[in-house]
C-alpha cells in the first residue's frame, strides 16, 4: 500500500480549509473505521484531531467505503450457544459435527471452521473466557534488562548462560520468578537497533544472547574463539554496550561452529516440527546478508516470496538459511535450560520494524504508512512516536487473528508468562501518521473482545499466566477486560496515588520500570539532571512531589544514602497484596541512570545500551540482595 504524504494535507488548525460538509463526511467515515476523530489527554483536555490525520490514516486503512467489509471470524467463550447458519463445524483436530441453529455448547477449545449448507465458510475461535492463572501464585522476582546483565564469560551483552546462572542464584534468594526484556529477533547482521521494543520479528529470538562456548562443538575450537571473544568483551569495556561488535564477534564464532556442525537428530526434529515460517525466517536472514537488512530496498522480485525468484535464490542460499535455522535451535535449548532454574516471564513489545523480518512475511495485515505512539503527557510532554509497525485491525481481522495468535505463542515458549507491553493496544492504539508528530496522532479501535479471547486460548494452552502493562492513558474499559480476563494488571509505585496496601491483589506490582526513574536517580536528583542534559521536557513539579512522596511514604531521612531508599521504597511496595512483586536489578545496584530516556537519541542518552555497573559474579555477594530479597518475600 502505498504511503500518505502528510504534510501536504496540513493546515493551519485541525480542520483549516476543509468544508464543513467534507468535514462532517469525513468524521463519520472514520468513526465507522474505528478511527477517533477526537481524545482527552491525561490532562483532562480534549484534543481534536487534524482533518490531515483523519485522511492519512483512513488512506493506510485503505477505507474507501463509507463503511468497513462485514463478516470476519467468529469468536466465543467456551460455552457460549451462539446462533449460527445451519451447517457443519469442522474442529482443527479434523472432527465433523453437524449444527443446526445454535452452536453445541461442548465445544473444544481452538481454531474451527463453521462451513454453511450454501459451502461458505467462516473461521470460529472457541476461548476459554480467562487466561491461566496459577492458584498459588505468590512470588517476588527480578525485572532483568538482560542485554545489561554480564559476567566474566559473556562476550559484551548478558547471555542465555548469564541468566541461568541469575536464575538459579535469584531462585536460592527465595525469588520466584524472572521478568526479561523481550528477547525478539532484530537482525541478522550489524547494524543493530538498540531497543529491544523495536524488533524485526516477534516471533523468533535473538541469537546475540547465545552462550557461544555452550555451543555444540565449541570446545573443540576454544583456541580459535578466544580472540573473537576477547573483541566483543573489549568493546564493552568502553562503558557502553556495543551490540554490533557482540553480533559480528558471535556470528563470526557460530559460523565456525555451523561448518564443523555434525548433524543432530534433535535438531532434525525440531526443524521440523517449527514448520514453513522458519524456513521462510532463515531464507530472509540469508537474503539480508546479500542484499541488507532493509528488505524495502531489496529488488522487487525477492520482495514477494511466490515469485520465481525467491524460489531460486531461496534454493542457492539454503545453506545458509540453514545456519539461521540453527540458531534458533540453540536459542530454544539455552532459554530452556534457563527456564529448568526459575519461572520466567517474556516480553512481548507492541509492534514491529518495518523493516524487519516480520513486516516482510506478513506484510498484509500490518499497517505501513503509520508508527504505533504515545499522545503528551506529563512523563513526555512530546508525547512519542515509536516507529514500529501496529497490527492493521481490519486486515488482521480478515486474517481470522492467526498472525496474533502465531505471535503470542512463539512469544510464550520457554516461558511461565508474558508480559504485554501497552495491553492498551487490545483495544485501541494511538497512530502516528508518517511524517507528522505525536501531537497530530489519533487512536484507532481494534476488536478488543476477540483479541482477549485469543490472548486467552494462547494463554491456557501454554500454562502462562499474562501480565498487561497498563501504564498511562488507560480507558475503564480496558481494565475491566484484564480483570475479567484473570490478566494481572501493572502498577507502580511512582504512577500510583494509593497506597500500595490498597491496590489490587491480580497485579505486577512494582517500583518502576526501564522507562521511569531509578530509586537513586530520583532520590539524588540525578535523573532530573539527565532529563535536561539529554534535551527532554522533564515534569520539574511533578519529579520534585515524587521525591517527597518517597521520602515521606518510605519515612526517609533527606540525607539518607540511596541504599536506604532503595529499601524504603521496597518496604512500602511490599505492603501490596498482589500477586506478584518485582523489584529491579538497577535498583539492586543503586543505579542512577535509568536503562531508556523516551524521547532521545542515542548521541543524547544511551537508551538500551548502559551496562549494569556490576558484573553477575559480583551482584551474587551484595549484602543488599538479601535484605532487598527479605523485605520483597512479605513473610
Amino acid at each position: 500500500m502505498p504511503e500518505t504524504d502528510y504534510h501536504h494535507l496540513s493546515g493551519v488548525g485541525p480542520y483549516s480549509g476543509v468544508p464543513s460538509l467534507a468535514l462532517s463526511r469525513l468524521a463519520a467515515r472514520a468513526r465507522a473505521w474505528g478511527v477517533q476523530t477526537w481524545w482527552r489527554g491525561v490532562d483532562g483536555h480534549r484534543h481534536e484531531v487534524p482533518a490531515a490525520t483523519l485522511e492519512a490514516i483512513l488512506a493506510v486503512l485503505g477505507a474507501d467505503a463509507e463503511r468497513p467489509p462485514a463478516g470476519g471470524p467468529l469468536v466465543v467463550t467456551q460455552g457460549d450457544t451462539a446462533r449460527v447458519p445451519a451447517g457443519w463445524l469442522l474442529t482443527e483436530d479434523g472432527e465433523q459435527r453437524r449444527v443446526v441453529g445454535a452452536l453445541p455448547v461442548d465445544l473444544p477449545l481452538g481454531y474451527h471452521v463453521l462451513r454453511g449448507e450454501d459451502g461458505r465458510e467462516r473461521p470460529l475461535i472457541v476461548g476459554p473466557g480467562r487466561c491461566h492463572l496459577p492458584a498459588d501464585l505468590r512470588a517476588w522476582g527480578w525485572a532483568v534488562q538482560l542485554y545489561a546483565l554480564h559476567s566474566a564469560a559473556s562476550w559484551g551483552i548478558g547471555d542465555l548462560a548469564d541468566l541461568r546462572e541469575l536464575a538459579r542464584w535469584s531462585r536460592q534468594l527465595g525469588a520466584g520468578a524472572l521478568l526479561l526484556s523481550p528477547l525478539h529477533f532484530s537482525t541478522p547482521l550489524p547494524p543493530v537497533q538498540p531497543s529491544p521494543y523495536s524488533p524485526g520479528s516477534r516471533r523468533f529470538r535473538d541469537p546475540i544472547h547465545l552462550r557461544v562456548e555452550e555451543v555444540p562443538g565449541a570446545a573443540a575450537l576454544g583456541a580459535e574463539l578466544a580472540p573473537l571473544a576477547r573483541s566483543a568483551r573489549a568493546a564493552a569495556a568502553r562503558g557502553r554496550i556495543d551490540r554490533d561488535a557482540a553480533l559480528a564477534a558471535k556470528l563470526a564464532a557460530l559460523d565456525r561452529l555451523w561448518r564443523a556442525f555434525p548433524g543432530s537428530p534433535d535438531f532434525d526434529a525440531w526443524r521440523t516440527g517449527e514448520g514453513e515460517e522458519l524456513e521462510d525466517f532463515g531464507a530472509w536472514c540469508a537474503l539480508a546478508e546479500v542484499h541488507g537488512s532493509a528488505w524495502r530496498s531489496w529488488p522487487a522480485e525477492l520482495r514477494d516470496r511466490s515469485g520465481t525468484r525467491f524460489a531460486r535464490e531461496r534454493a542457492r542460499l539454503g545453506g545458509r538459511a540453514g545456519f539461521h535455522v540453527w540458531l534458533q535451535w540453540l536459542v530454544a535449548r539455552q532459554l530452556e535450560a534457563a527456564a529448568a532454574e526459575l519461572p520466567l516471564l517474556h516480553d512481548l513489545a507492541i509492534g514491529v520494524d518495518p523493516d524487519g523480518v516480520d513486516a516482510w512475511l506478513h506484510p498484509g495485515v500490518l499497517a505501513h504508512g503509520v508508527h504505533a505512539g504515545a499522545p503528551p503527557d506529563p512523563f513526555n510532554a512530546l508525547g512519542q512516536d515509536w516507529g514500529i509497525l501496529p497490527f492493521d485491525p481490519w486486515r488482521l481481522r480478515g486474517a481470522a487473528y492467526a498472525p496474533l495468535a502465531a505471535t503470542l505463542r512463539a512469544c510464550m515458549r520457554g516461558g511461565a508468562g508474558l508480559r504485554v507491553d501497552h495491553v492498551m493496544g487490545l483495544s485501541r492504539l494511538f497512530w502516528v501518521p508518517q511524517g507528522g508528530s505525536p501531537a497530530d496522532g489519533a487512536y484507532v479501535a481494534y476488536p478488543r473482545r476477540d483479541l482477549f479471547e485469543v490472548l486467552a486460548l494462547e494463554s491456557v494452552r501454554a500454562g502462562a499466566l499474562v501480565v498487561g502493562e497498563d501504564l498511562g492513558t488507560v480507558q475503564p474499559v480496558v481494565r475491566r477486560e484484564m480483570a475479567a480476563r484473570d490478566v494481572l494488571s501493572y502498577r507502580l509505585l511512582w504512577f500510583e496515588r494509593r497506597q500500595p496496601s490498597r491496590w489490587p491483589q491480580r497485579a505486577l506490582a512494582a517500583v518502576t520500570t526501564h522507562d521511569l526513574p531509578t530509586v537513586a536517580g530520583l532520590w539524588s536528583g540525578s535523573d532530573l539532571r539527565d532529563q535536561l542534559a539529554a534535551g527532554t521536557a522533564p515534569d520539574l513539579a511533578g519529579n520534585a512531589a515524587l521525591r517527597e512522596r518517597l521520602g515521606r511514604l518510605g519515612r526517609l531521612d533527606p540525607a539518607a544514602p540511596p541504599e536506604e531508599a532503595v529499601l524504603a521504597a521496597y518496604r512500602v511496595l511490599a505492603a501490596a497484596p498482589s500477586l506478584l512483586l518485582l523489584a529491579t536489578l538497577e535498583d539492586l545496584l543503586t543505579v542512577q541512570r535509568r536503562p531508556n530516556l523516551p524521547g532521545t537519541t542515542p548521541d543524547r542518552w544511551p537508551s538500551c545500551s548502559i551496562p549494569l555497573p556490576a558484573a553477575l559474579e559480583q551482584i551474587r555477594d551484595l549484602p543488599l540482595a538479601r535484605r532487598l530479597a527479605a523485605v520483597l518475600a512479605r513473610d
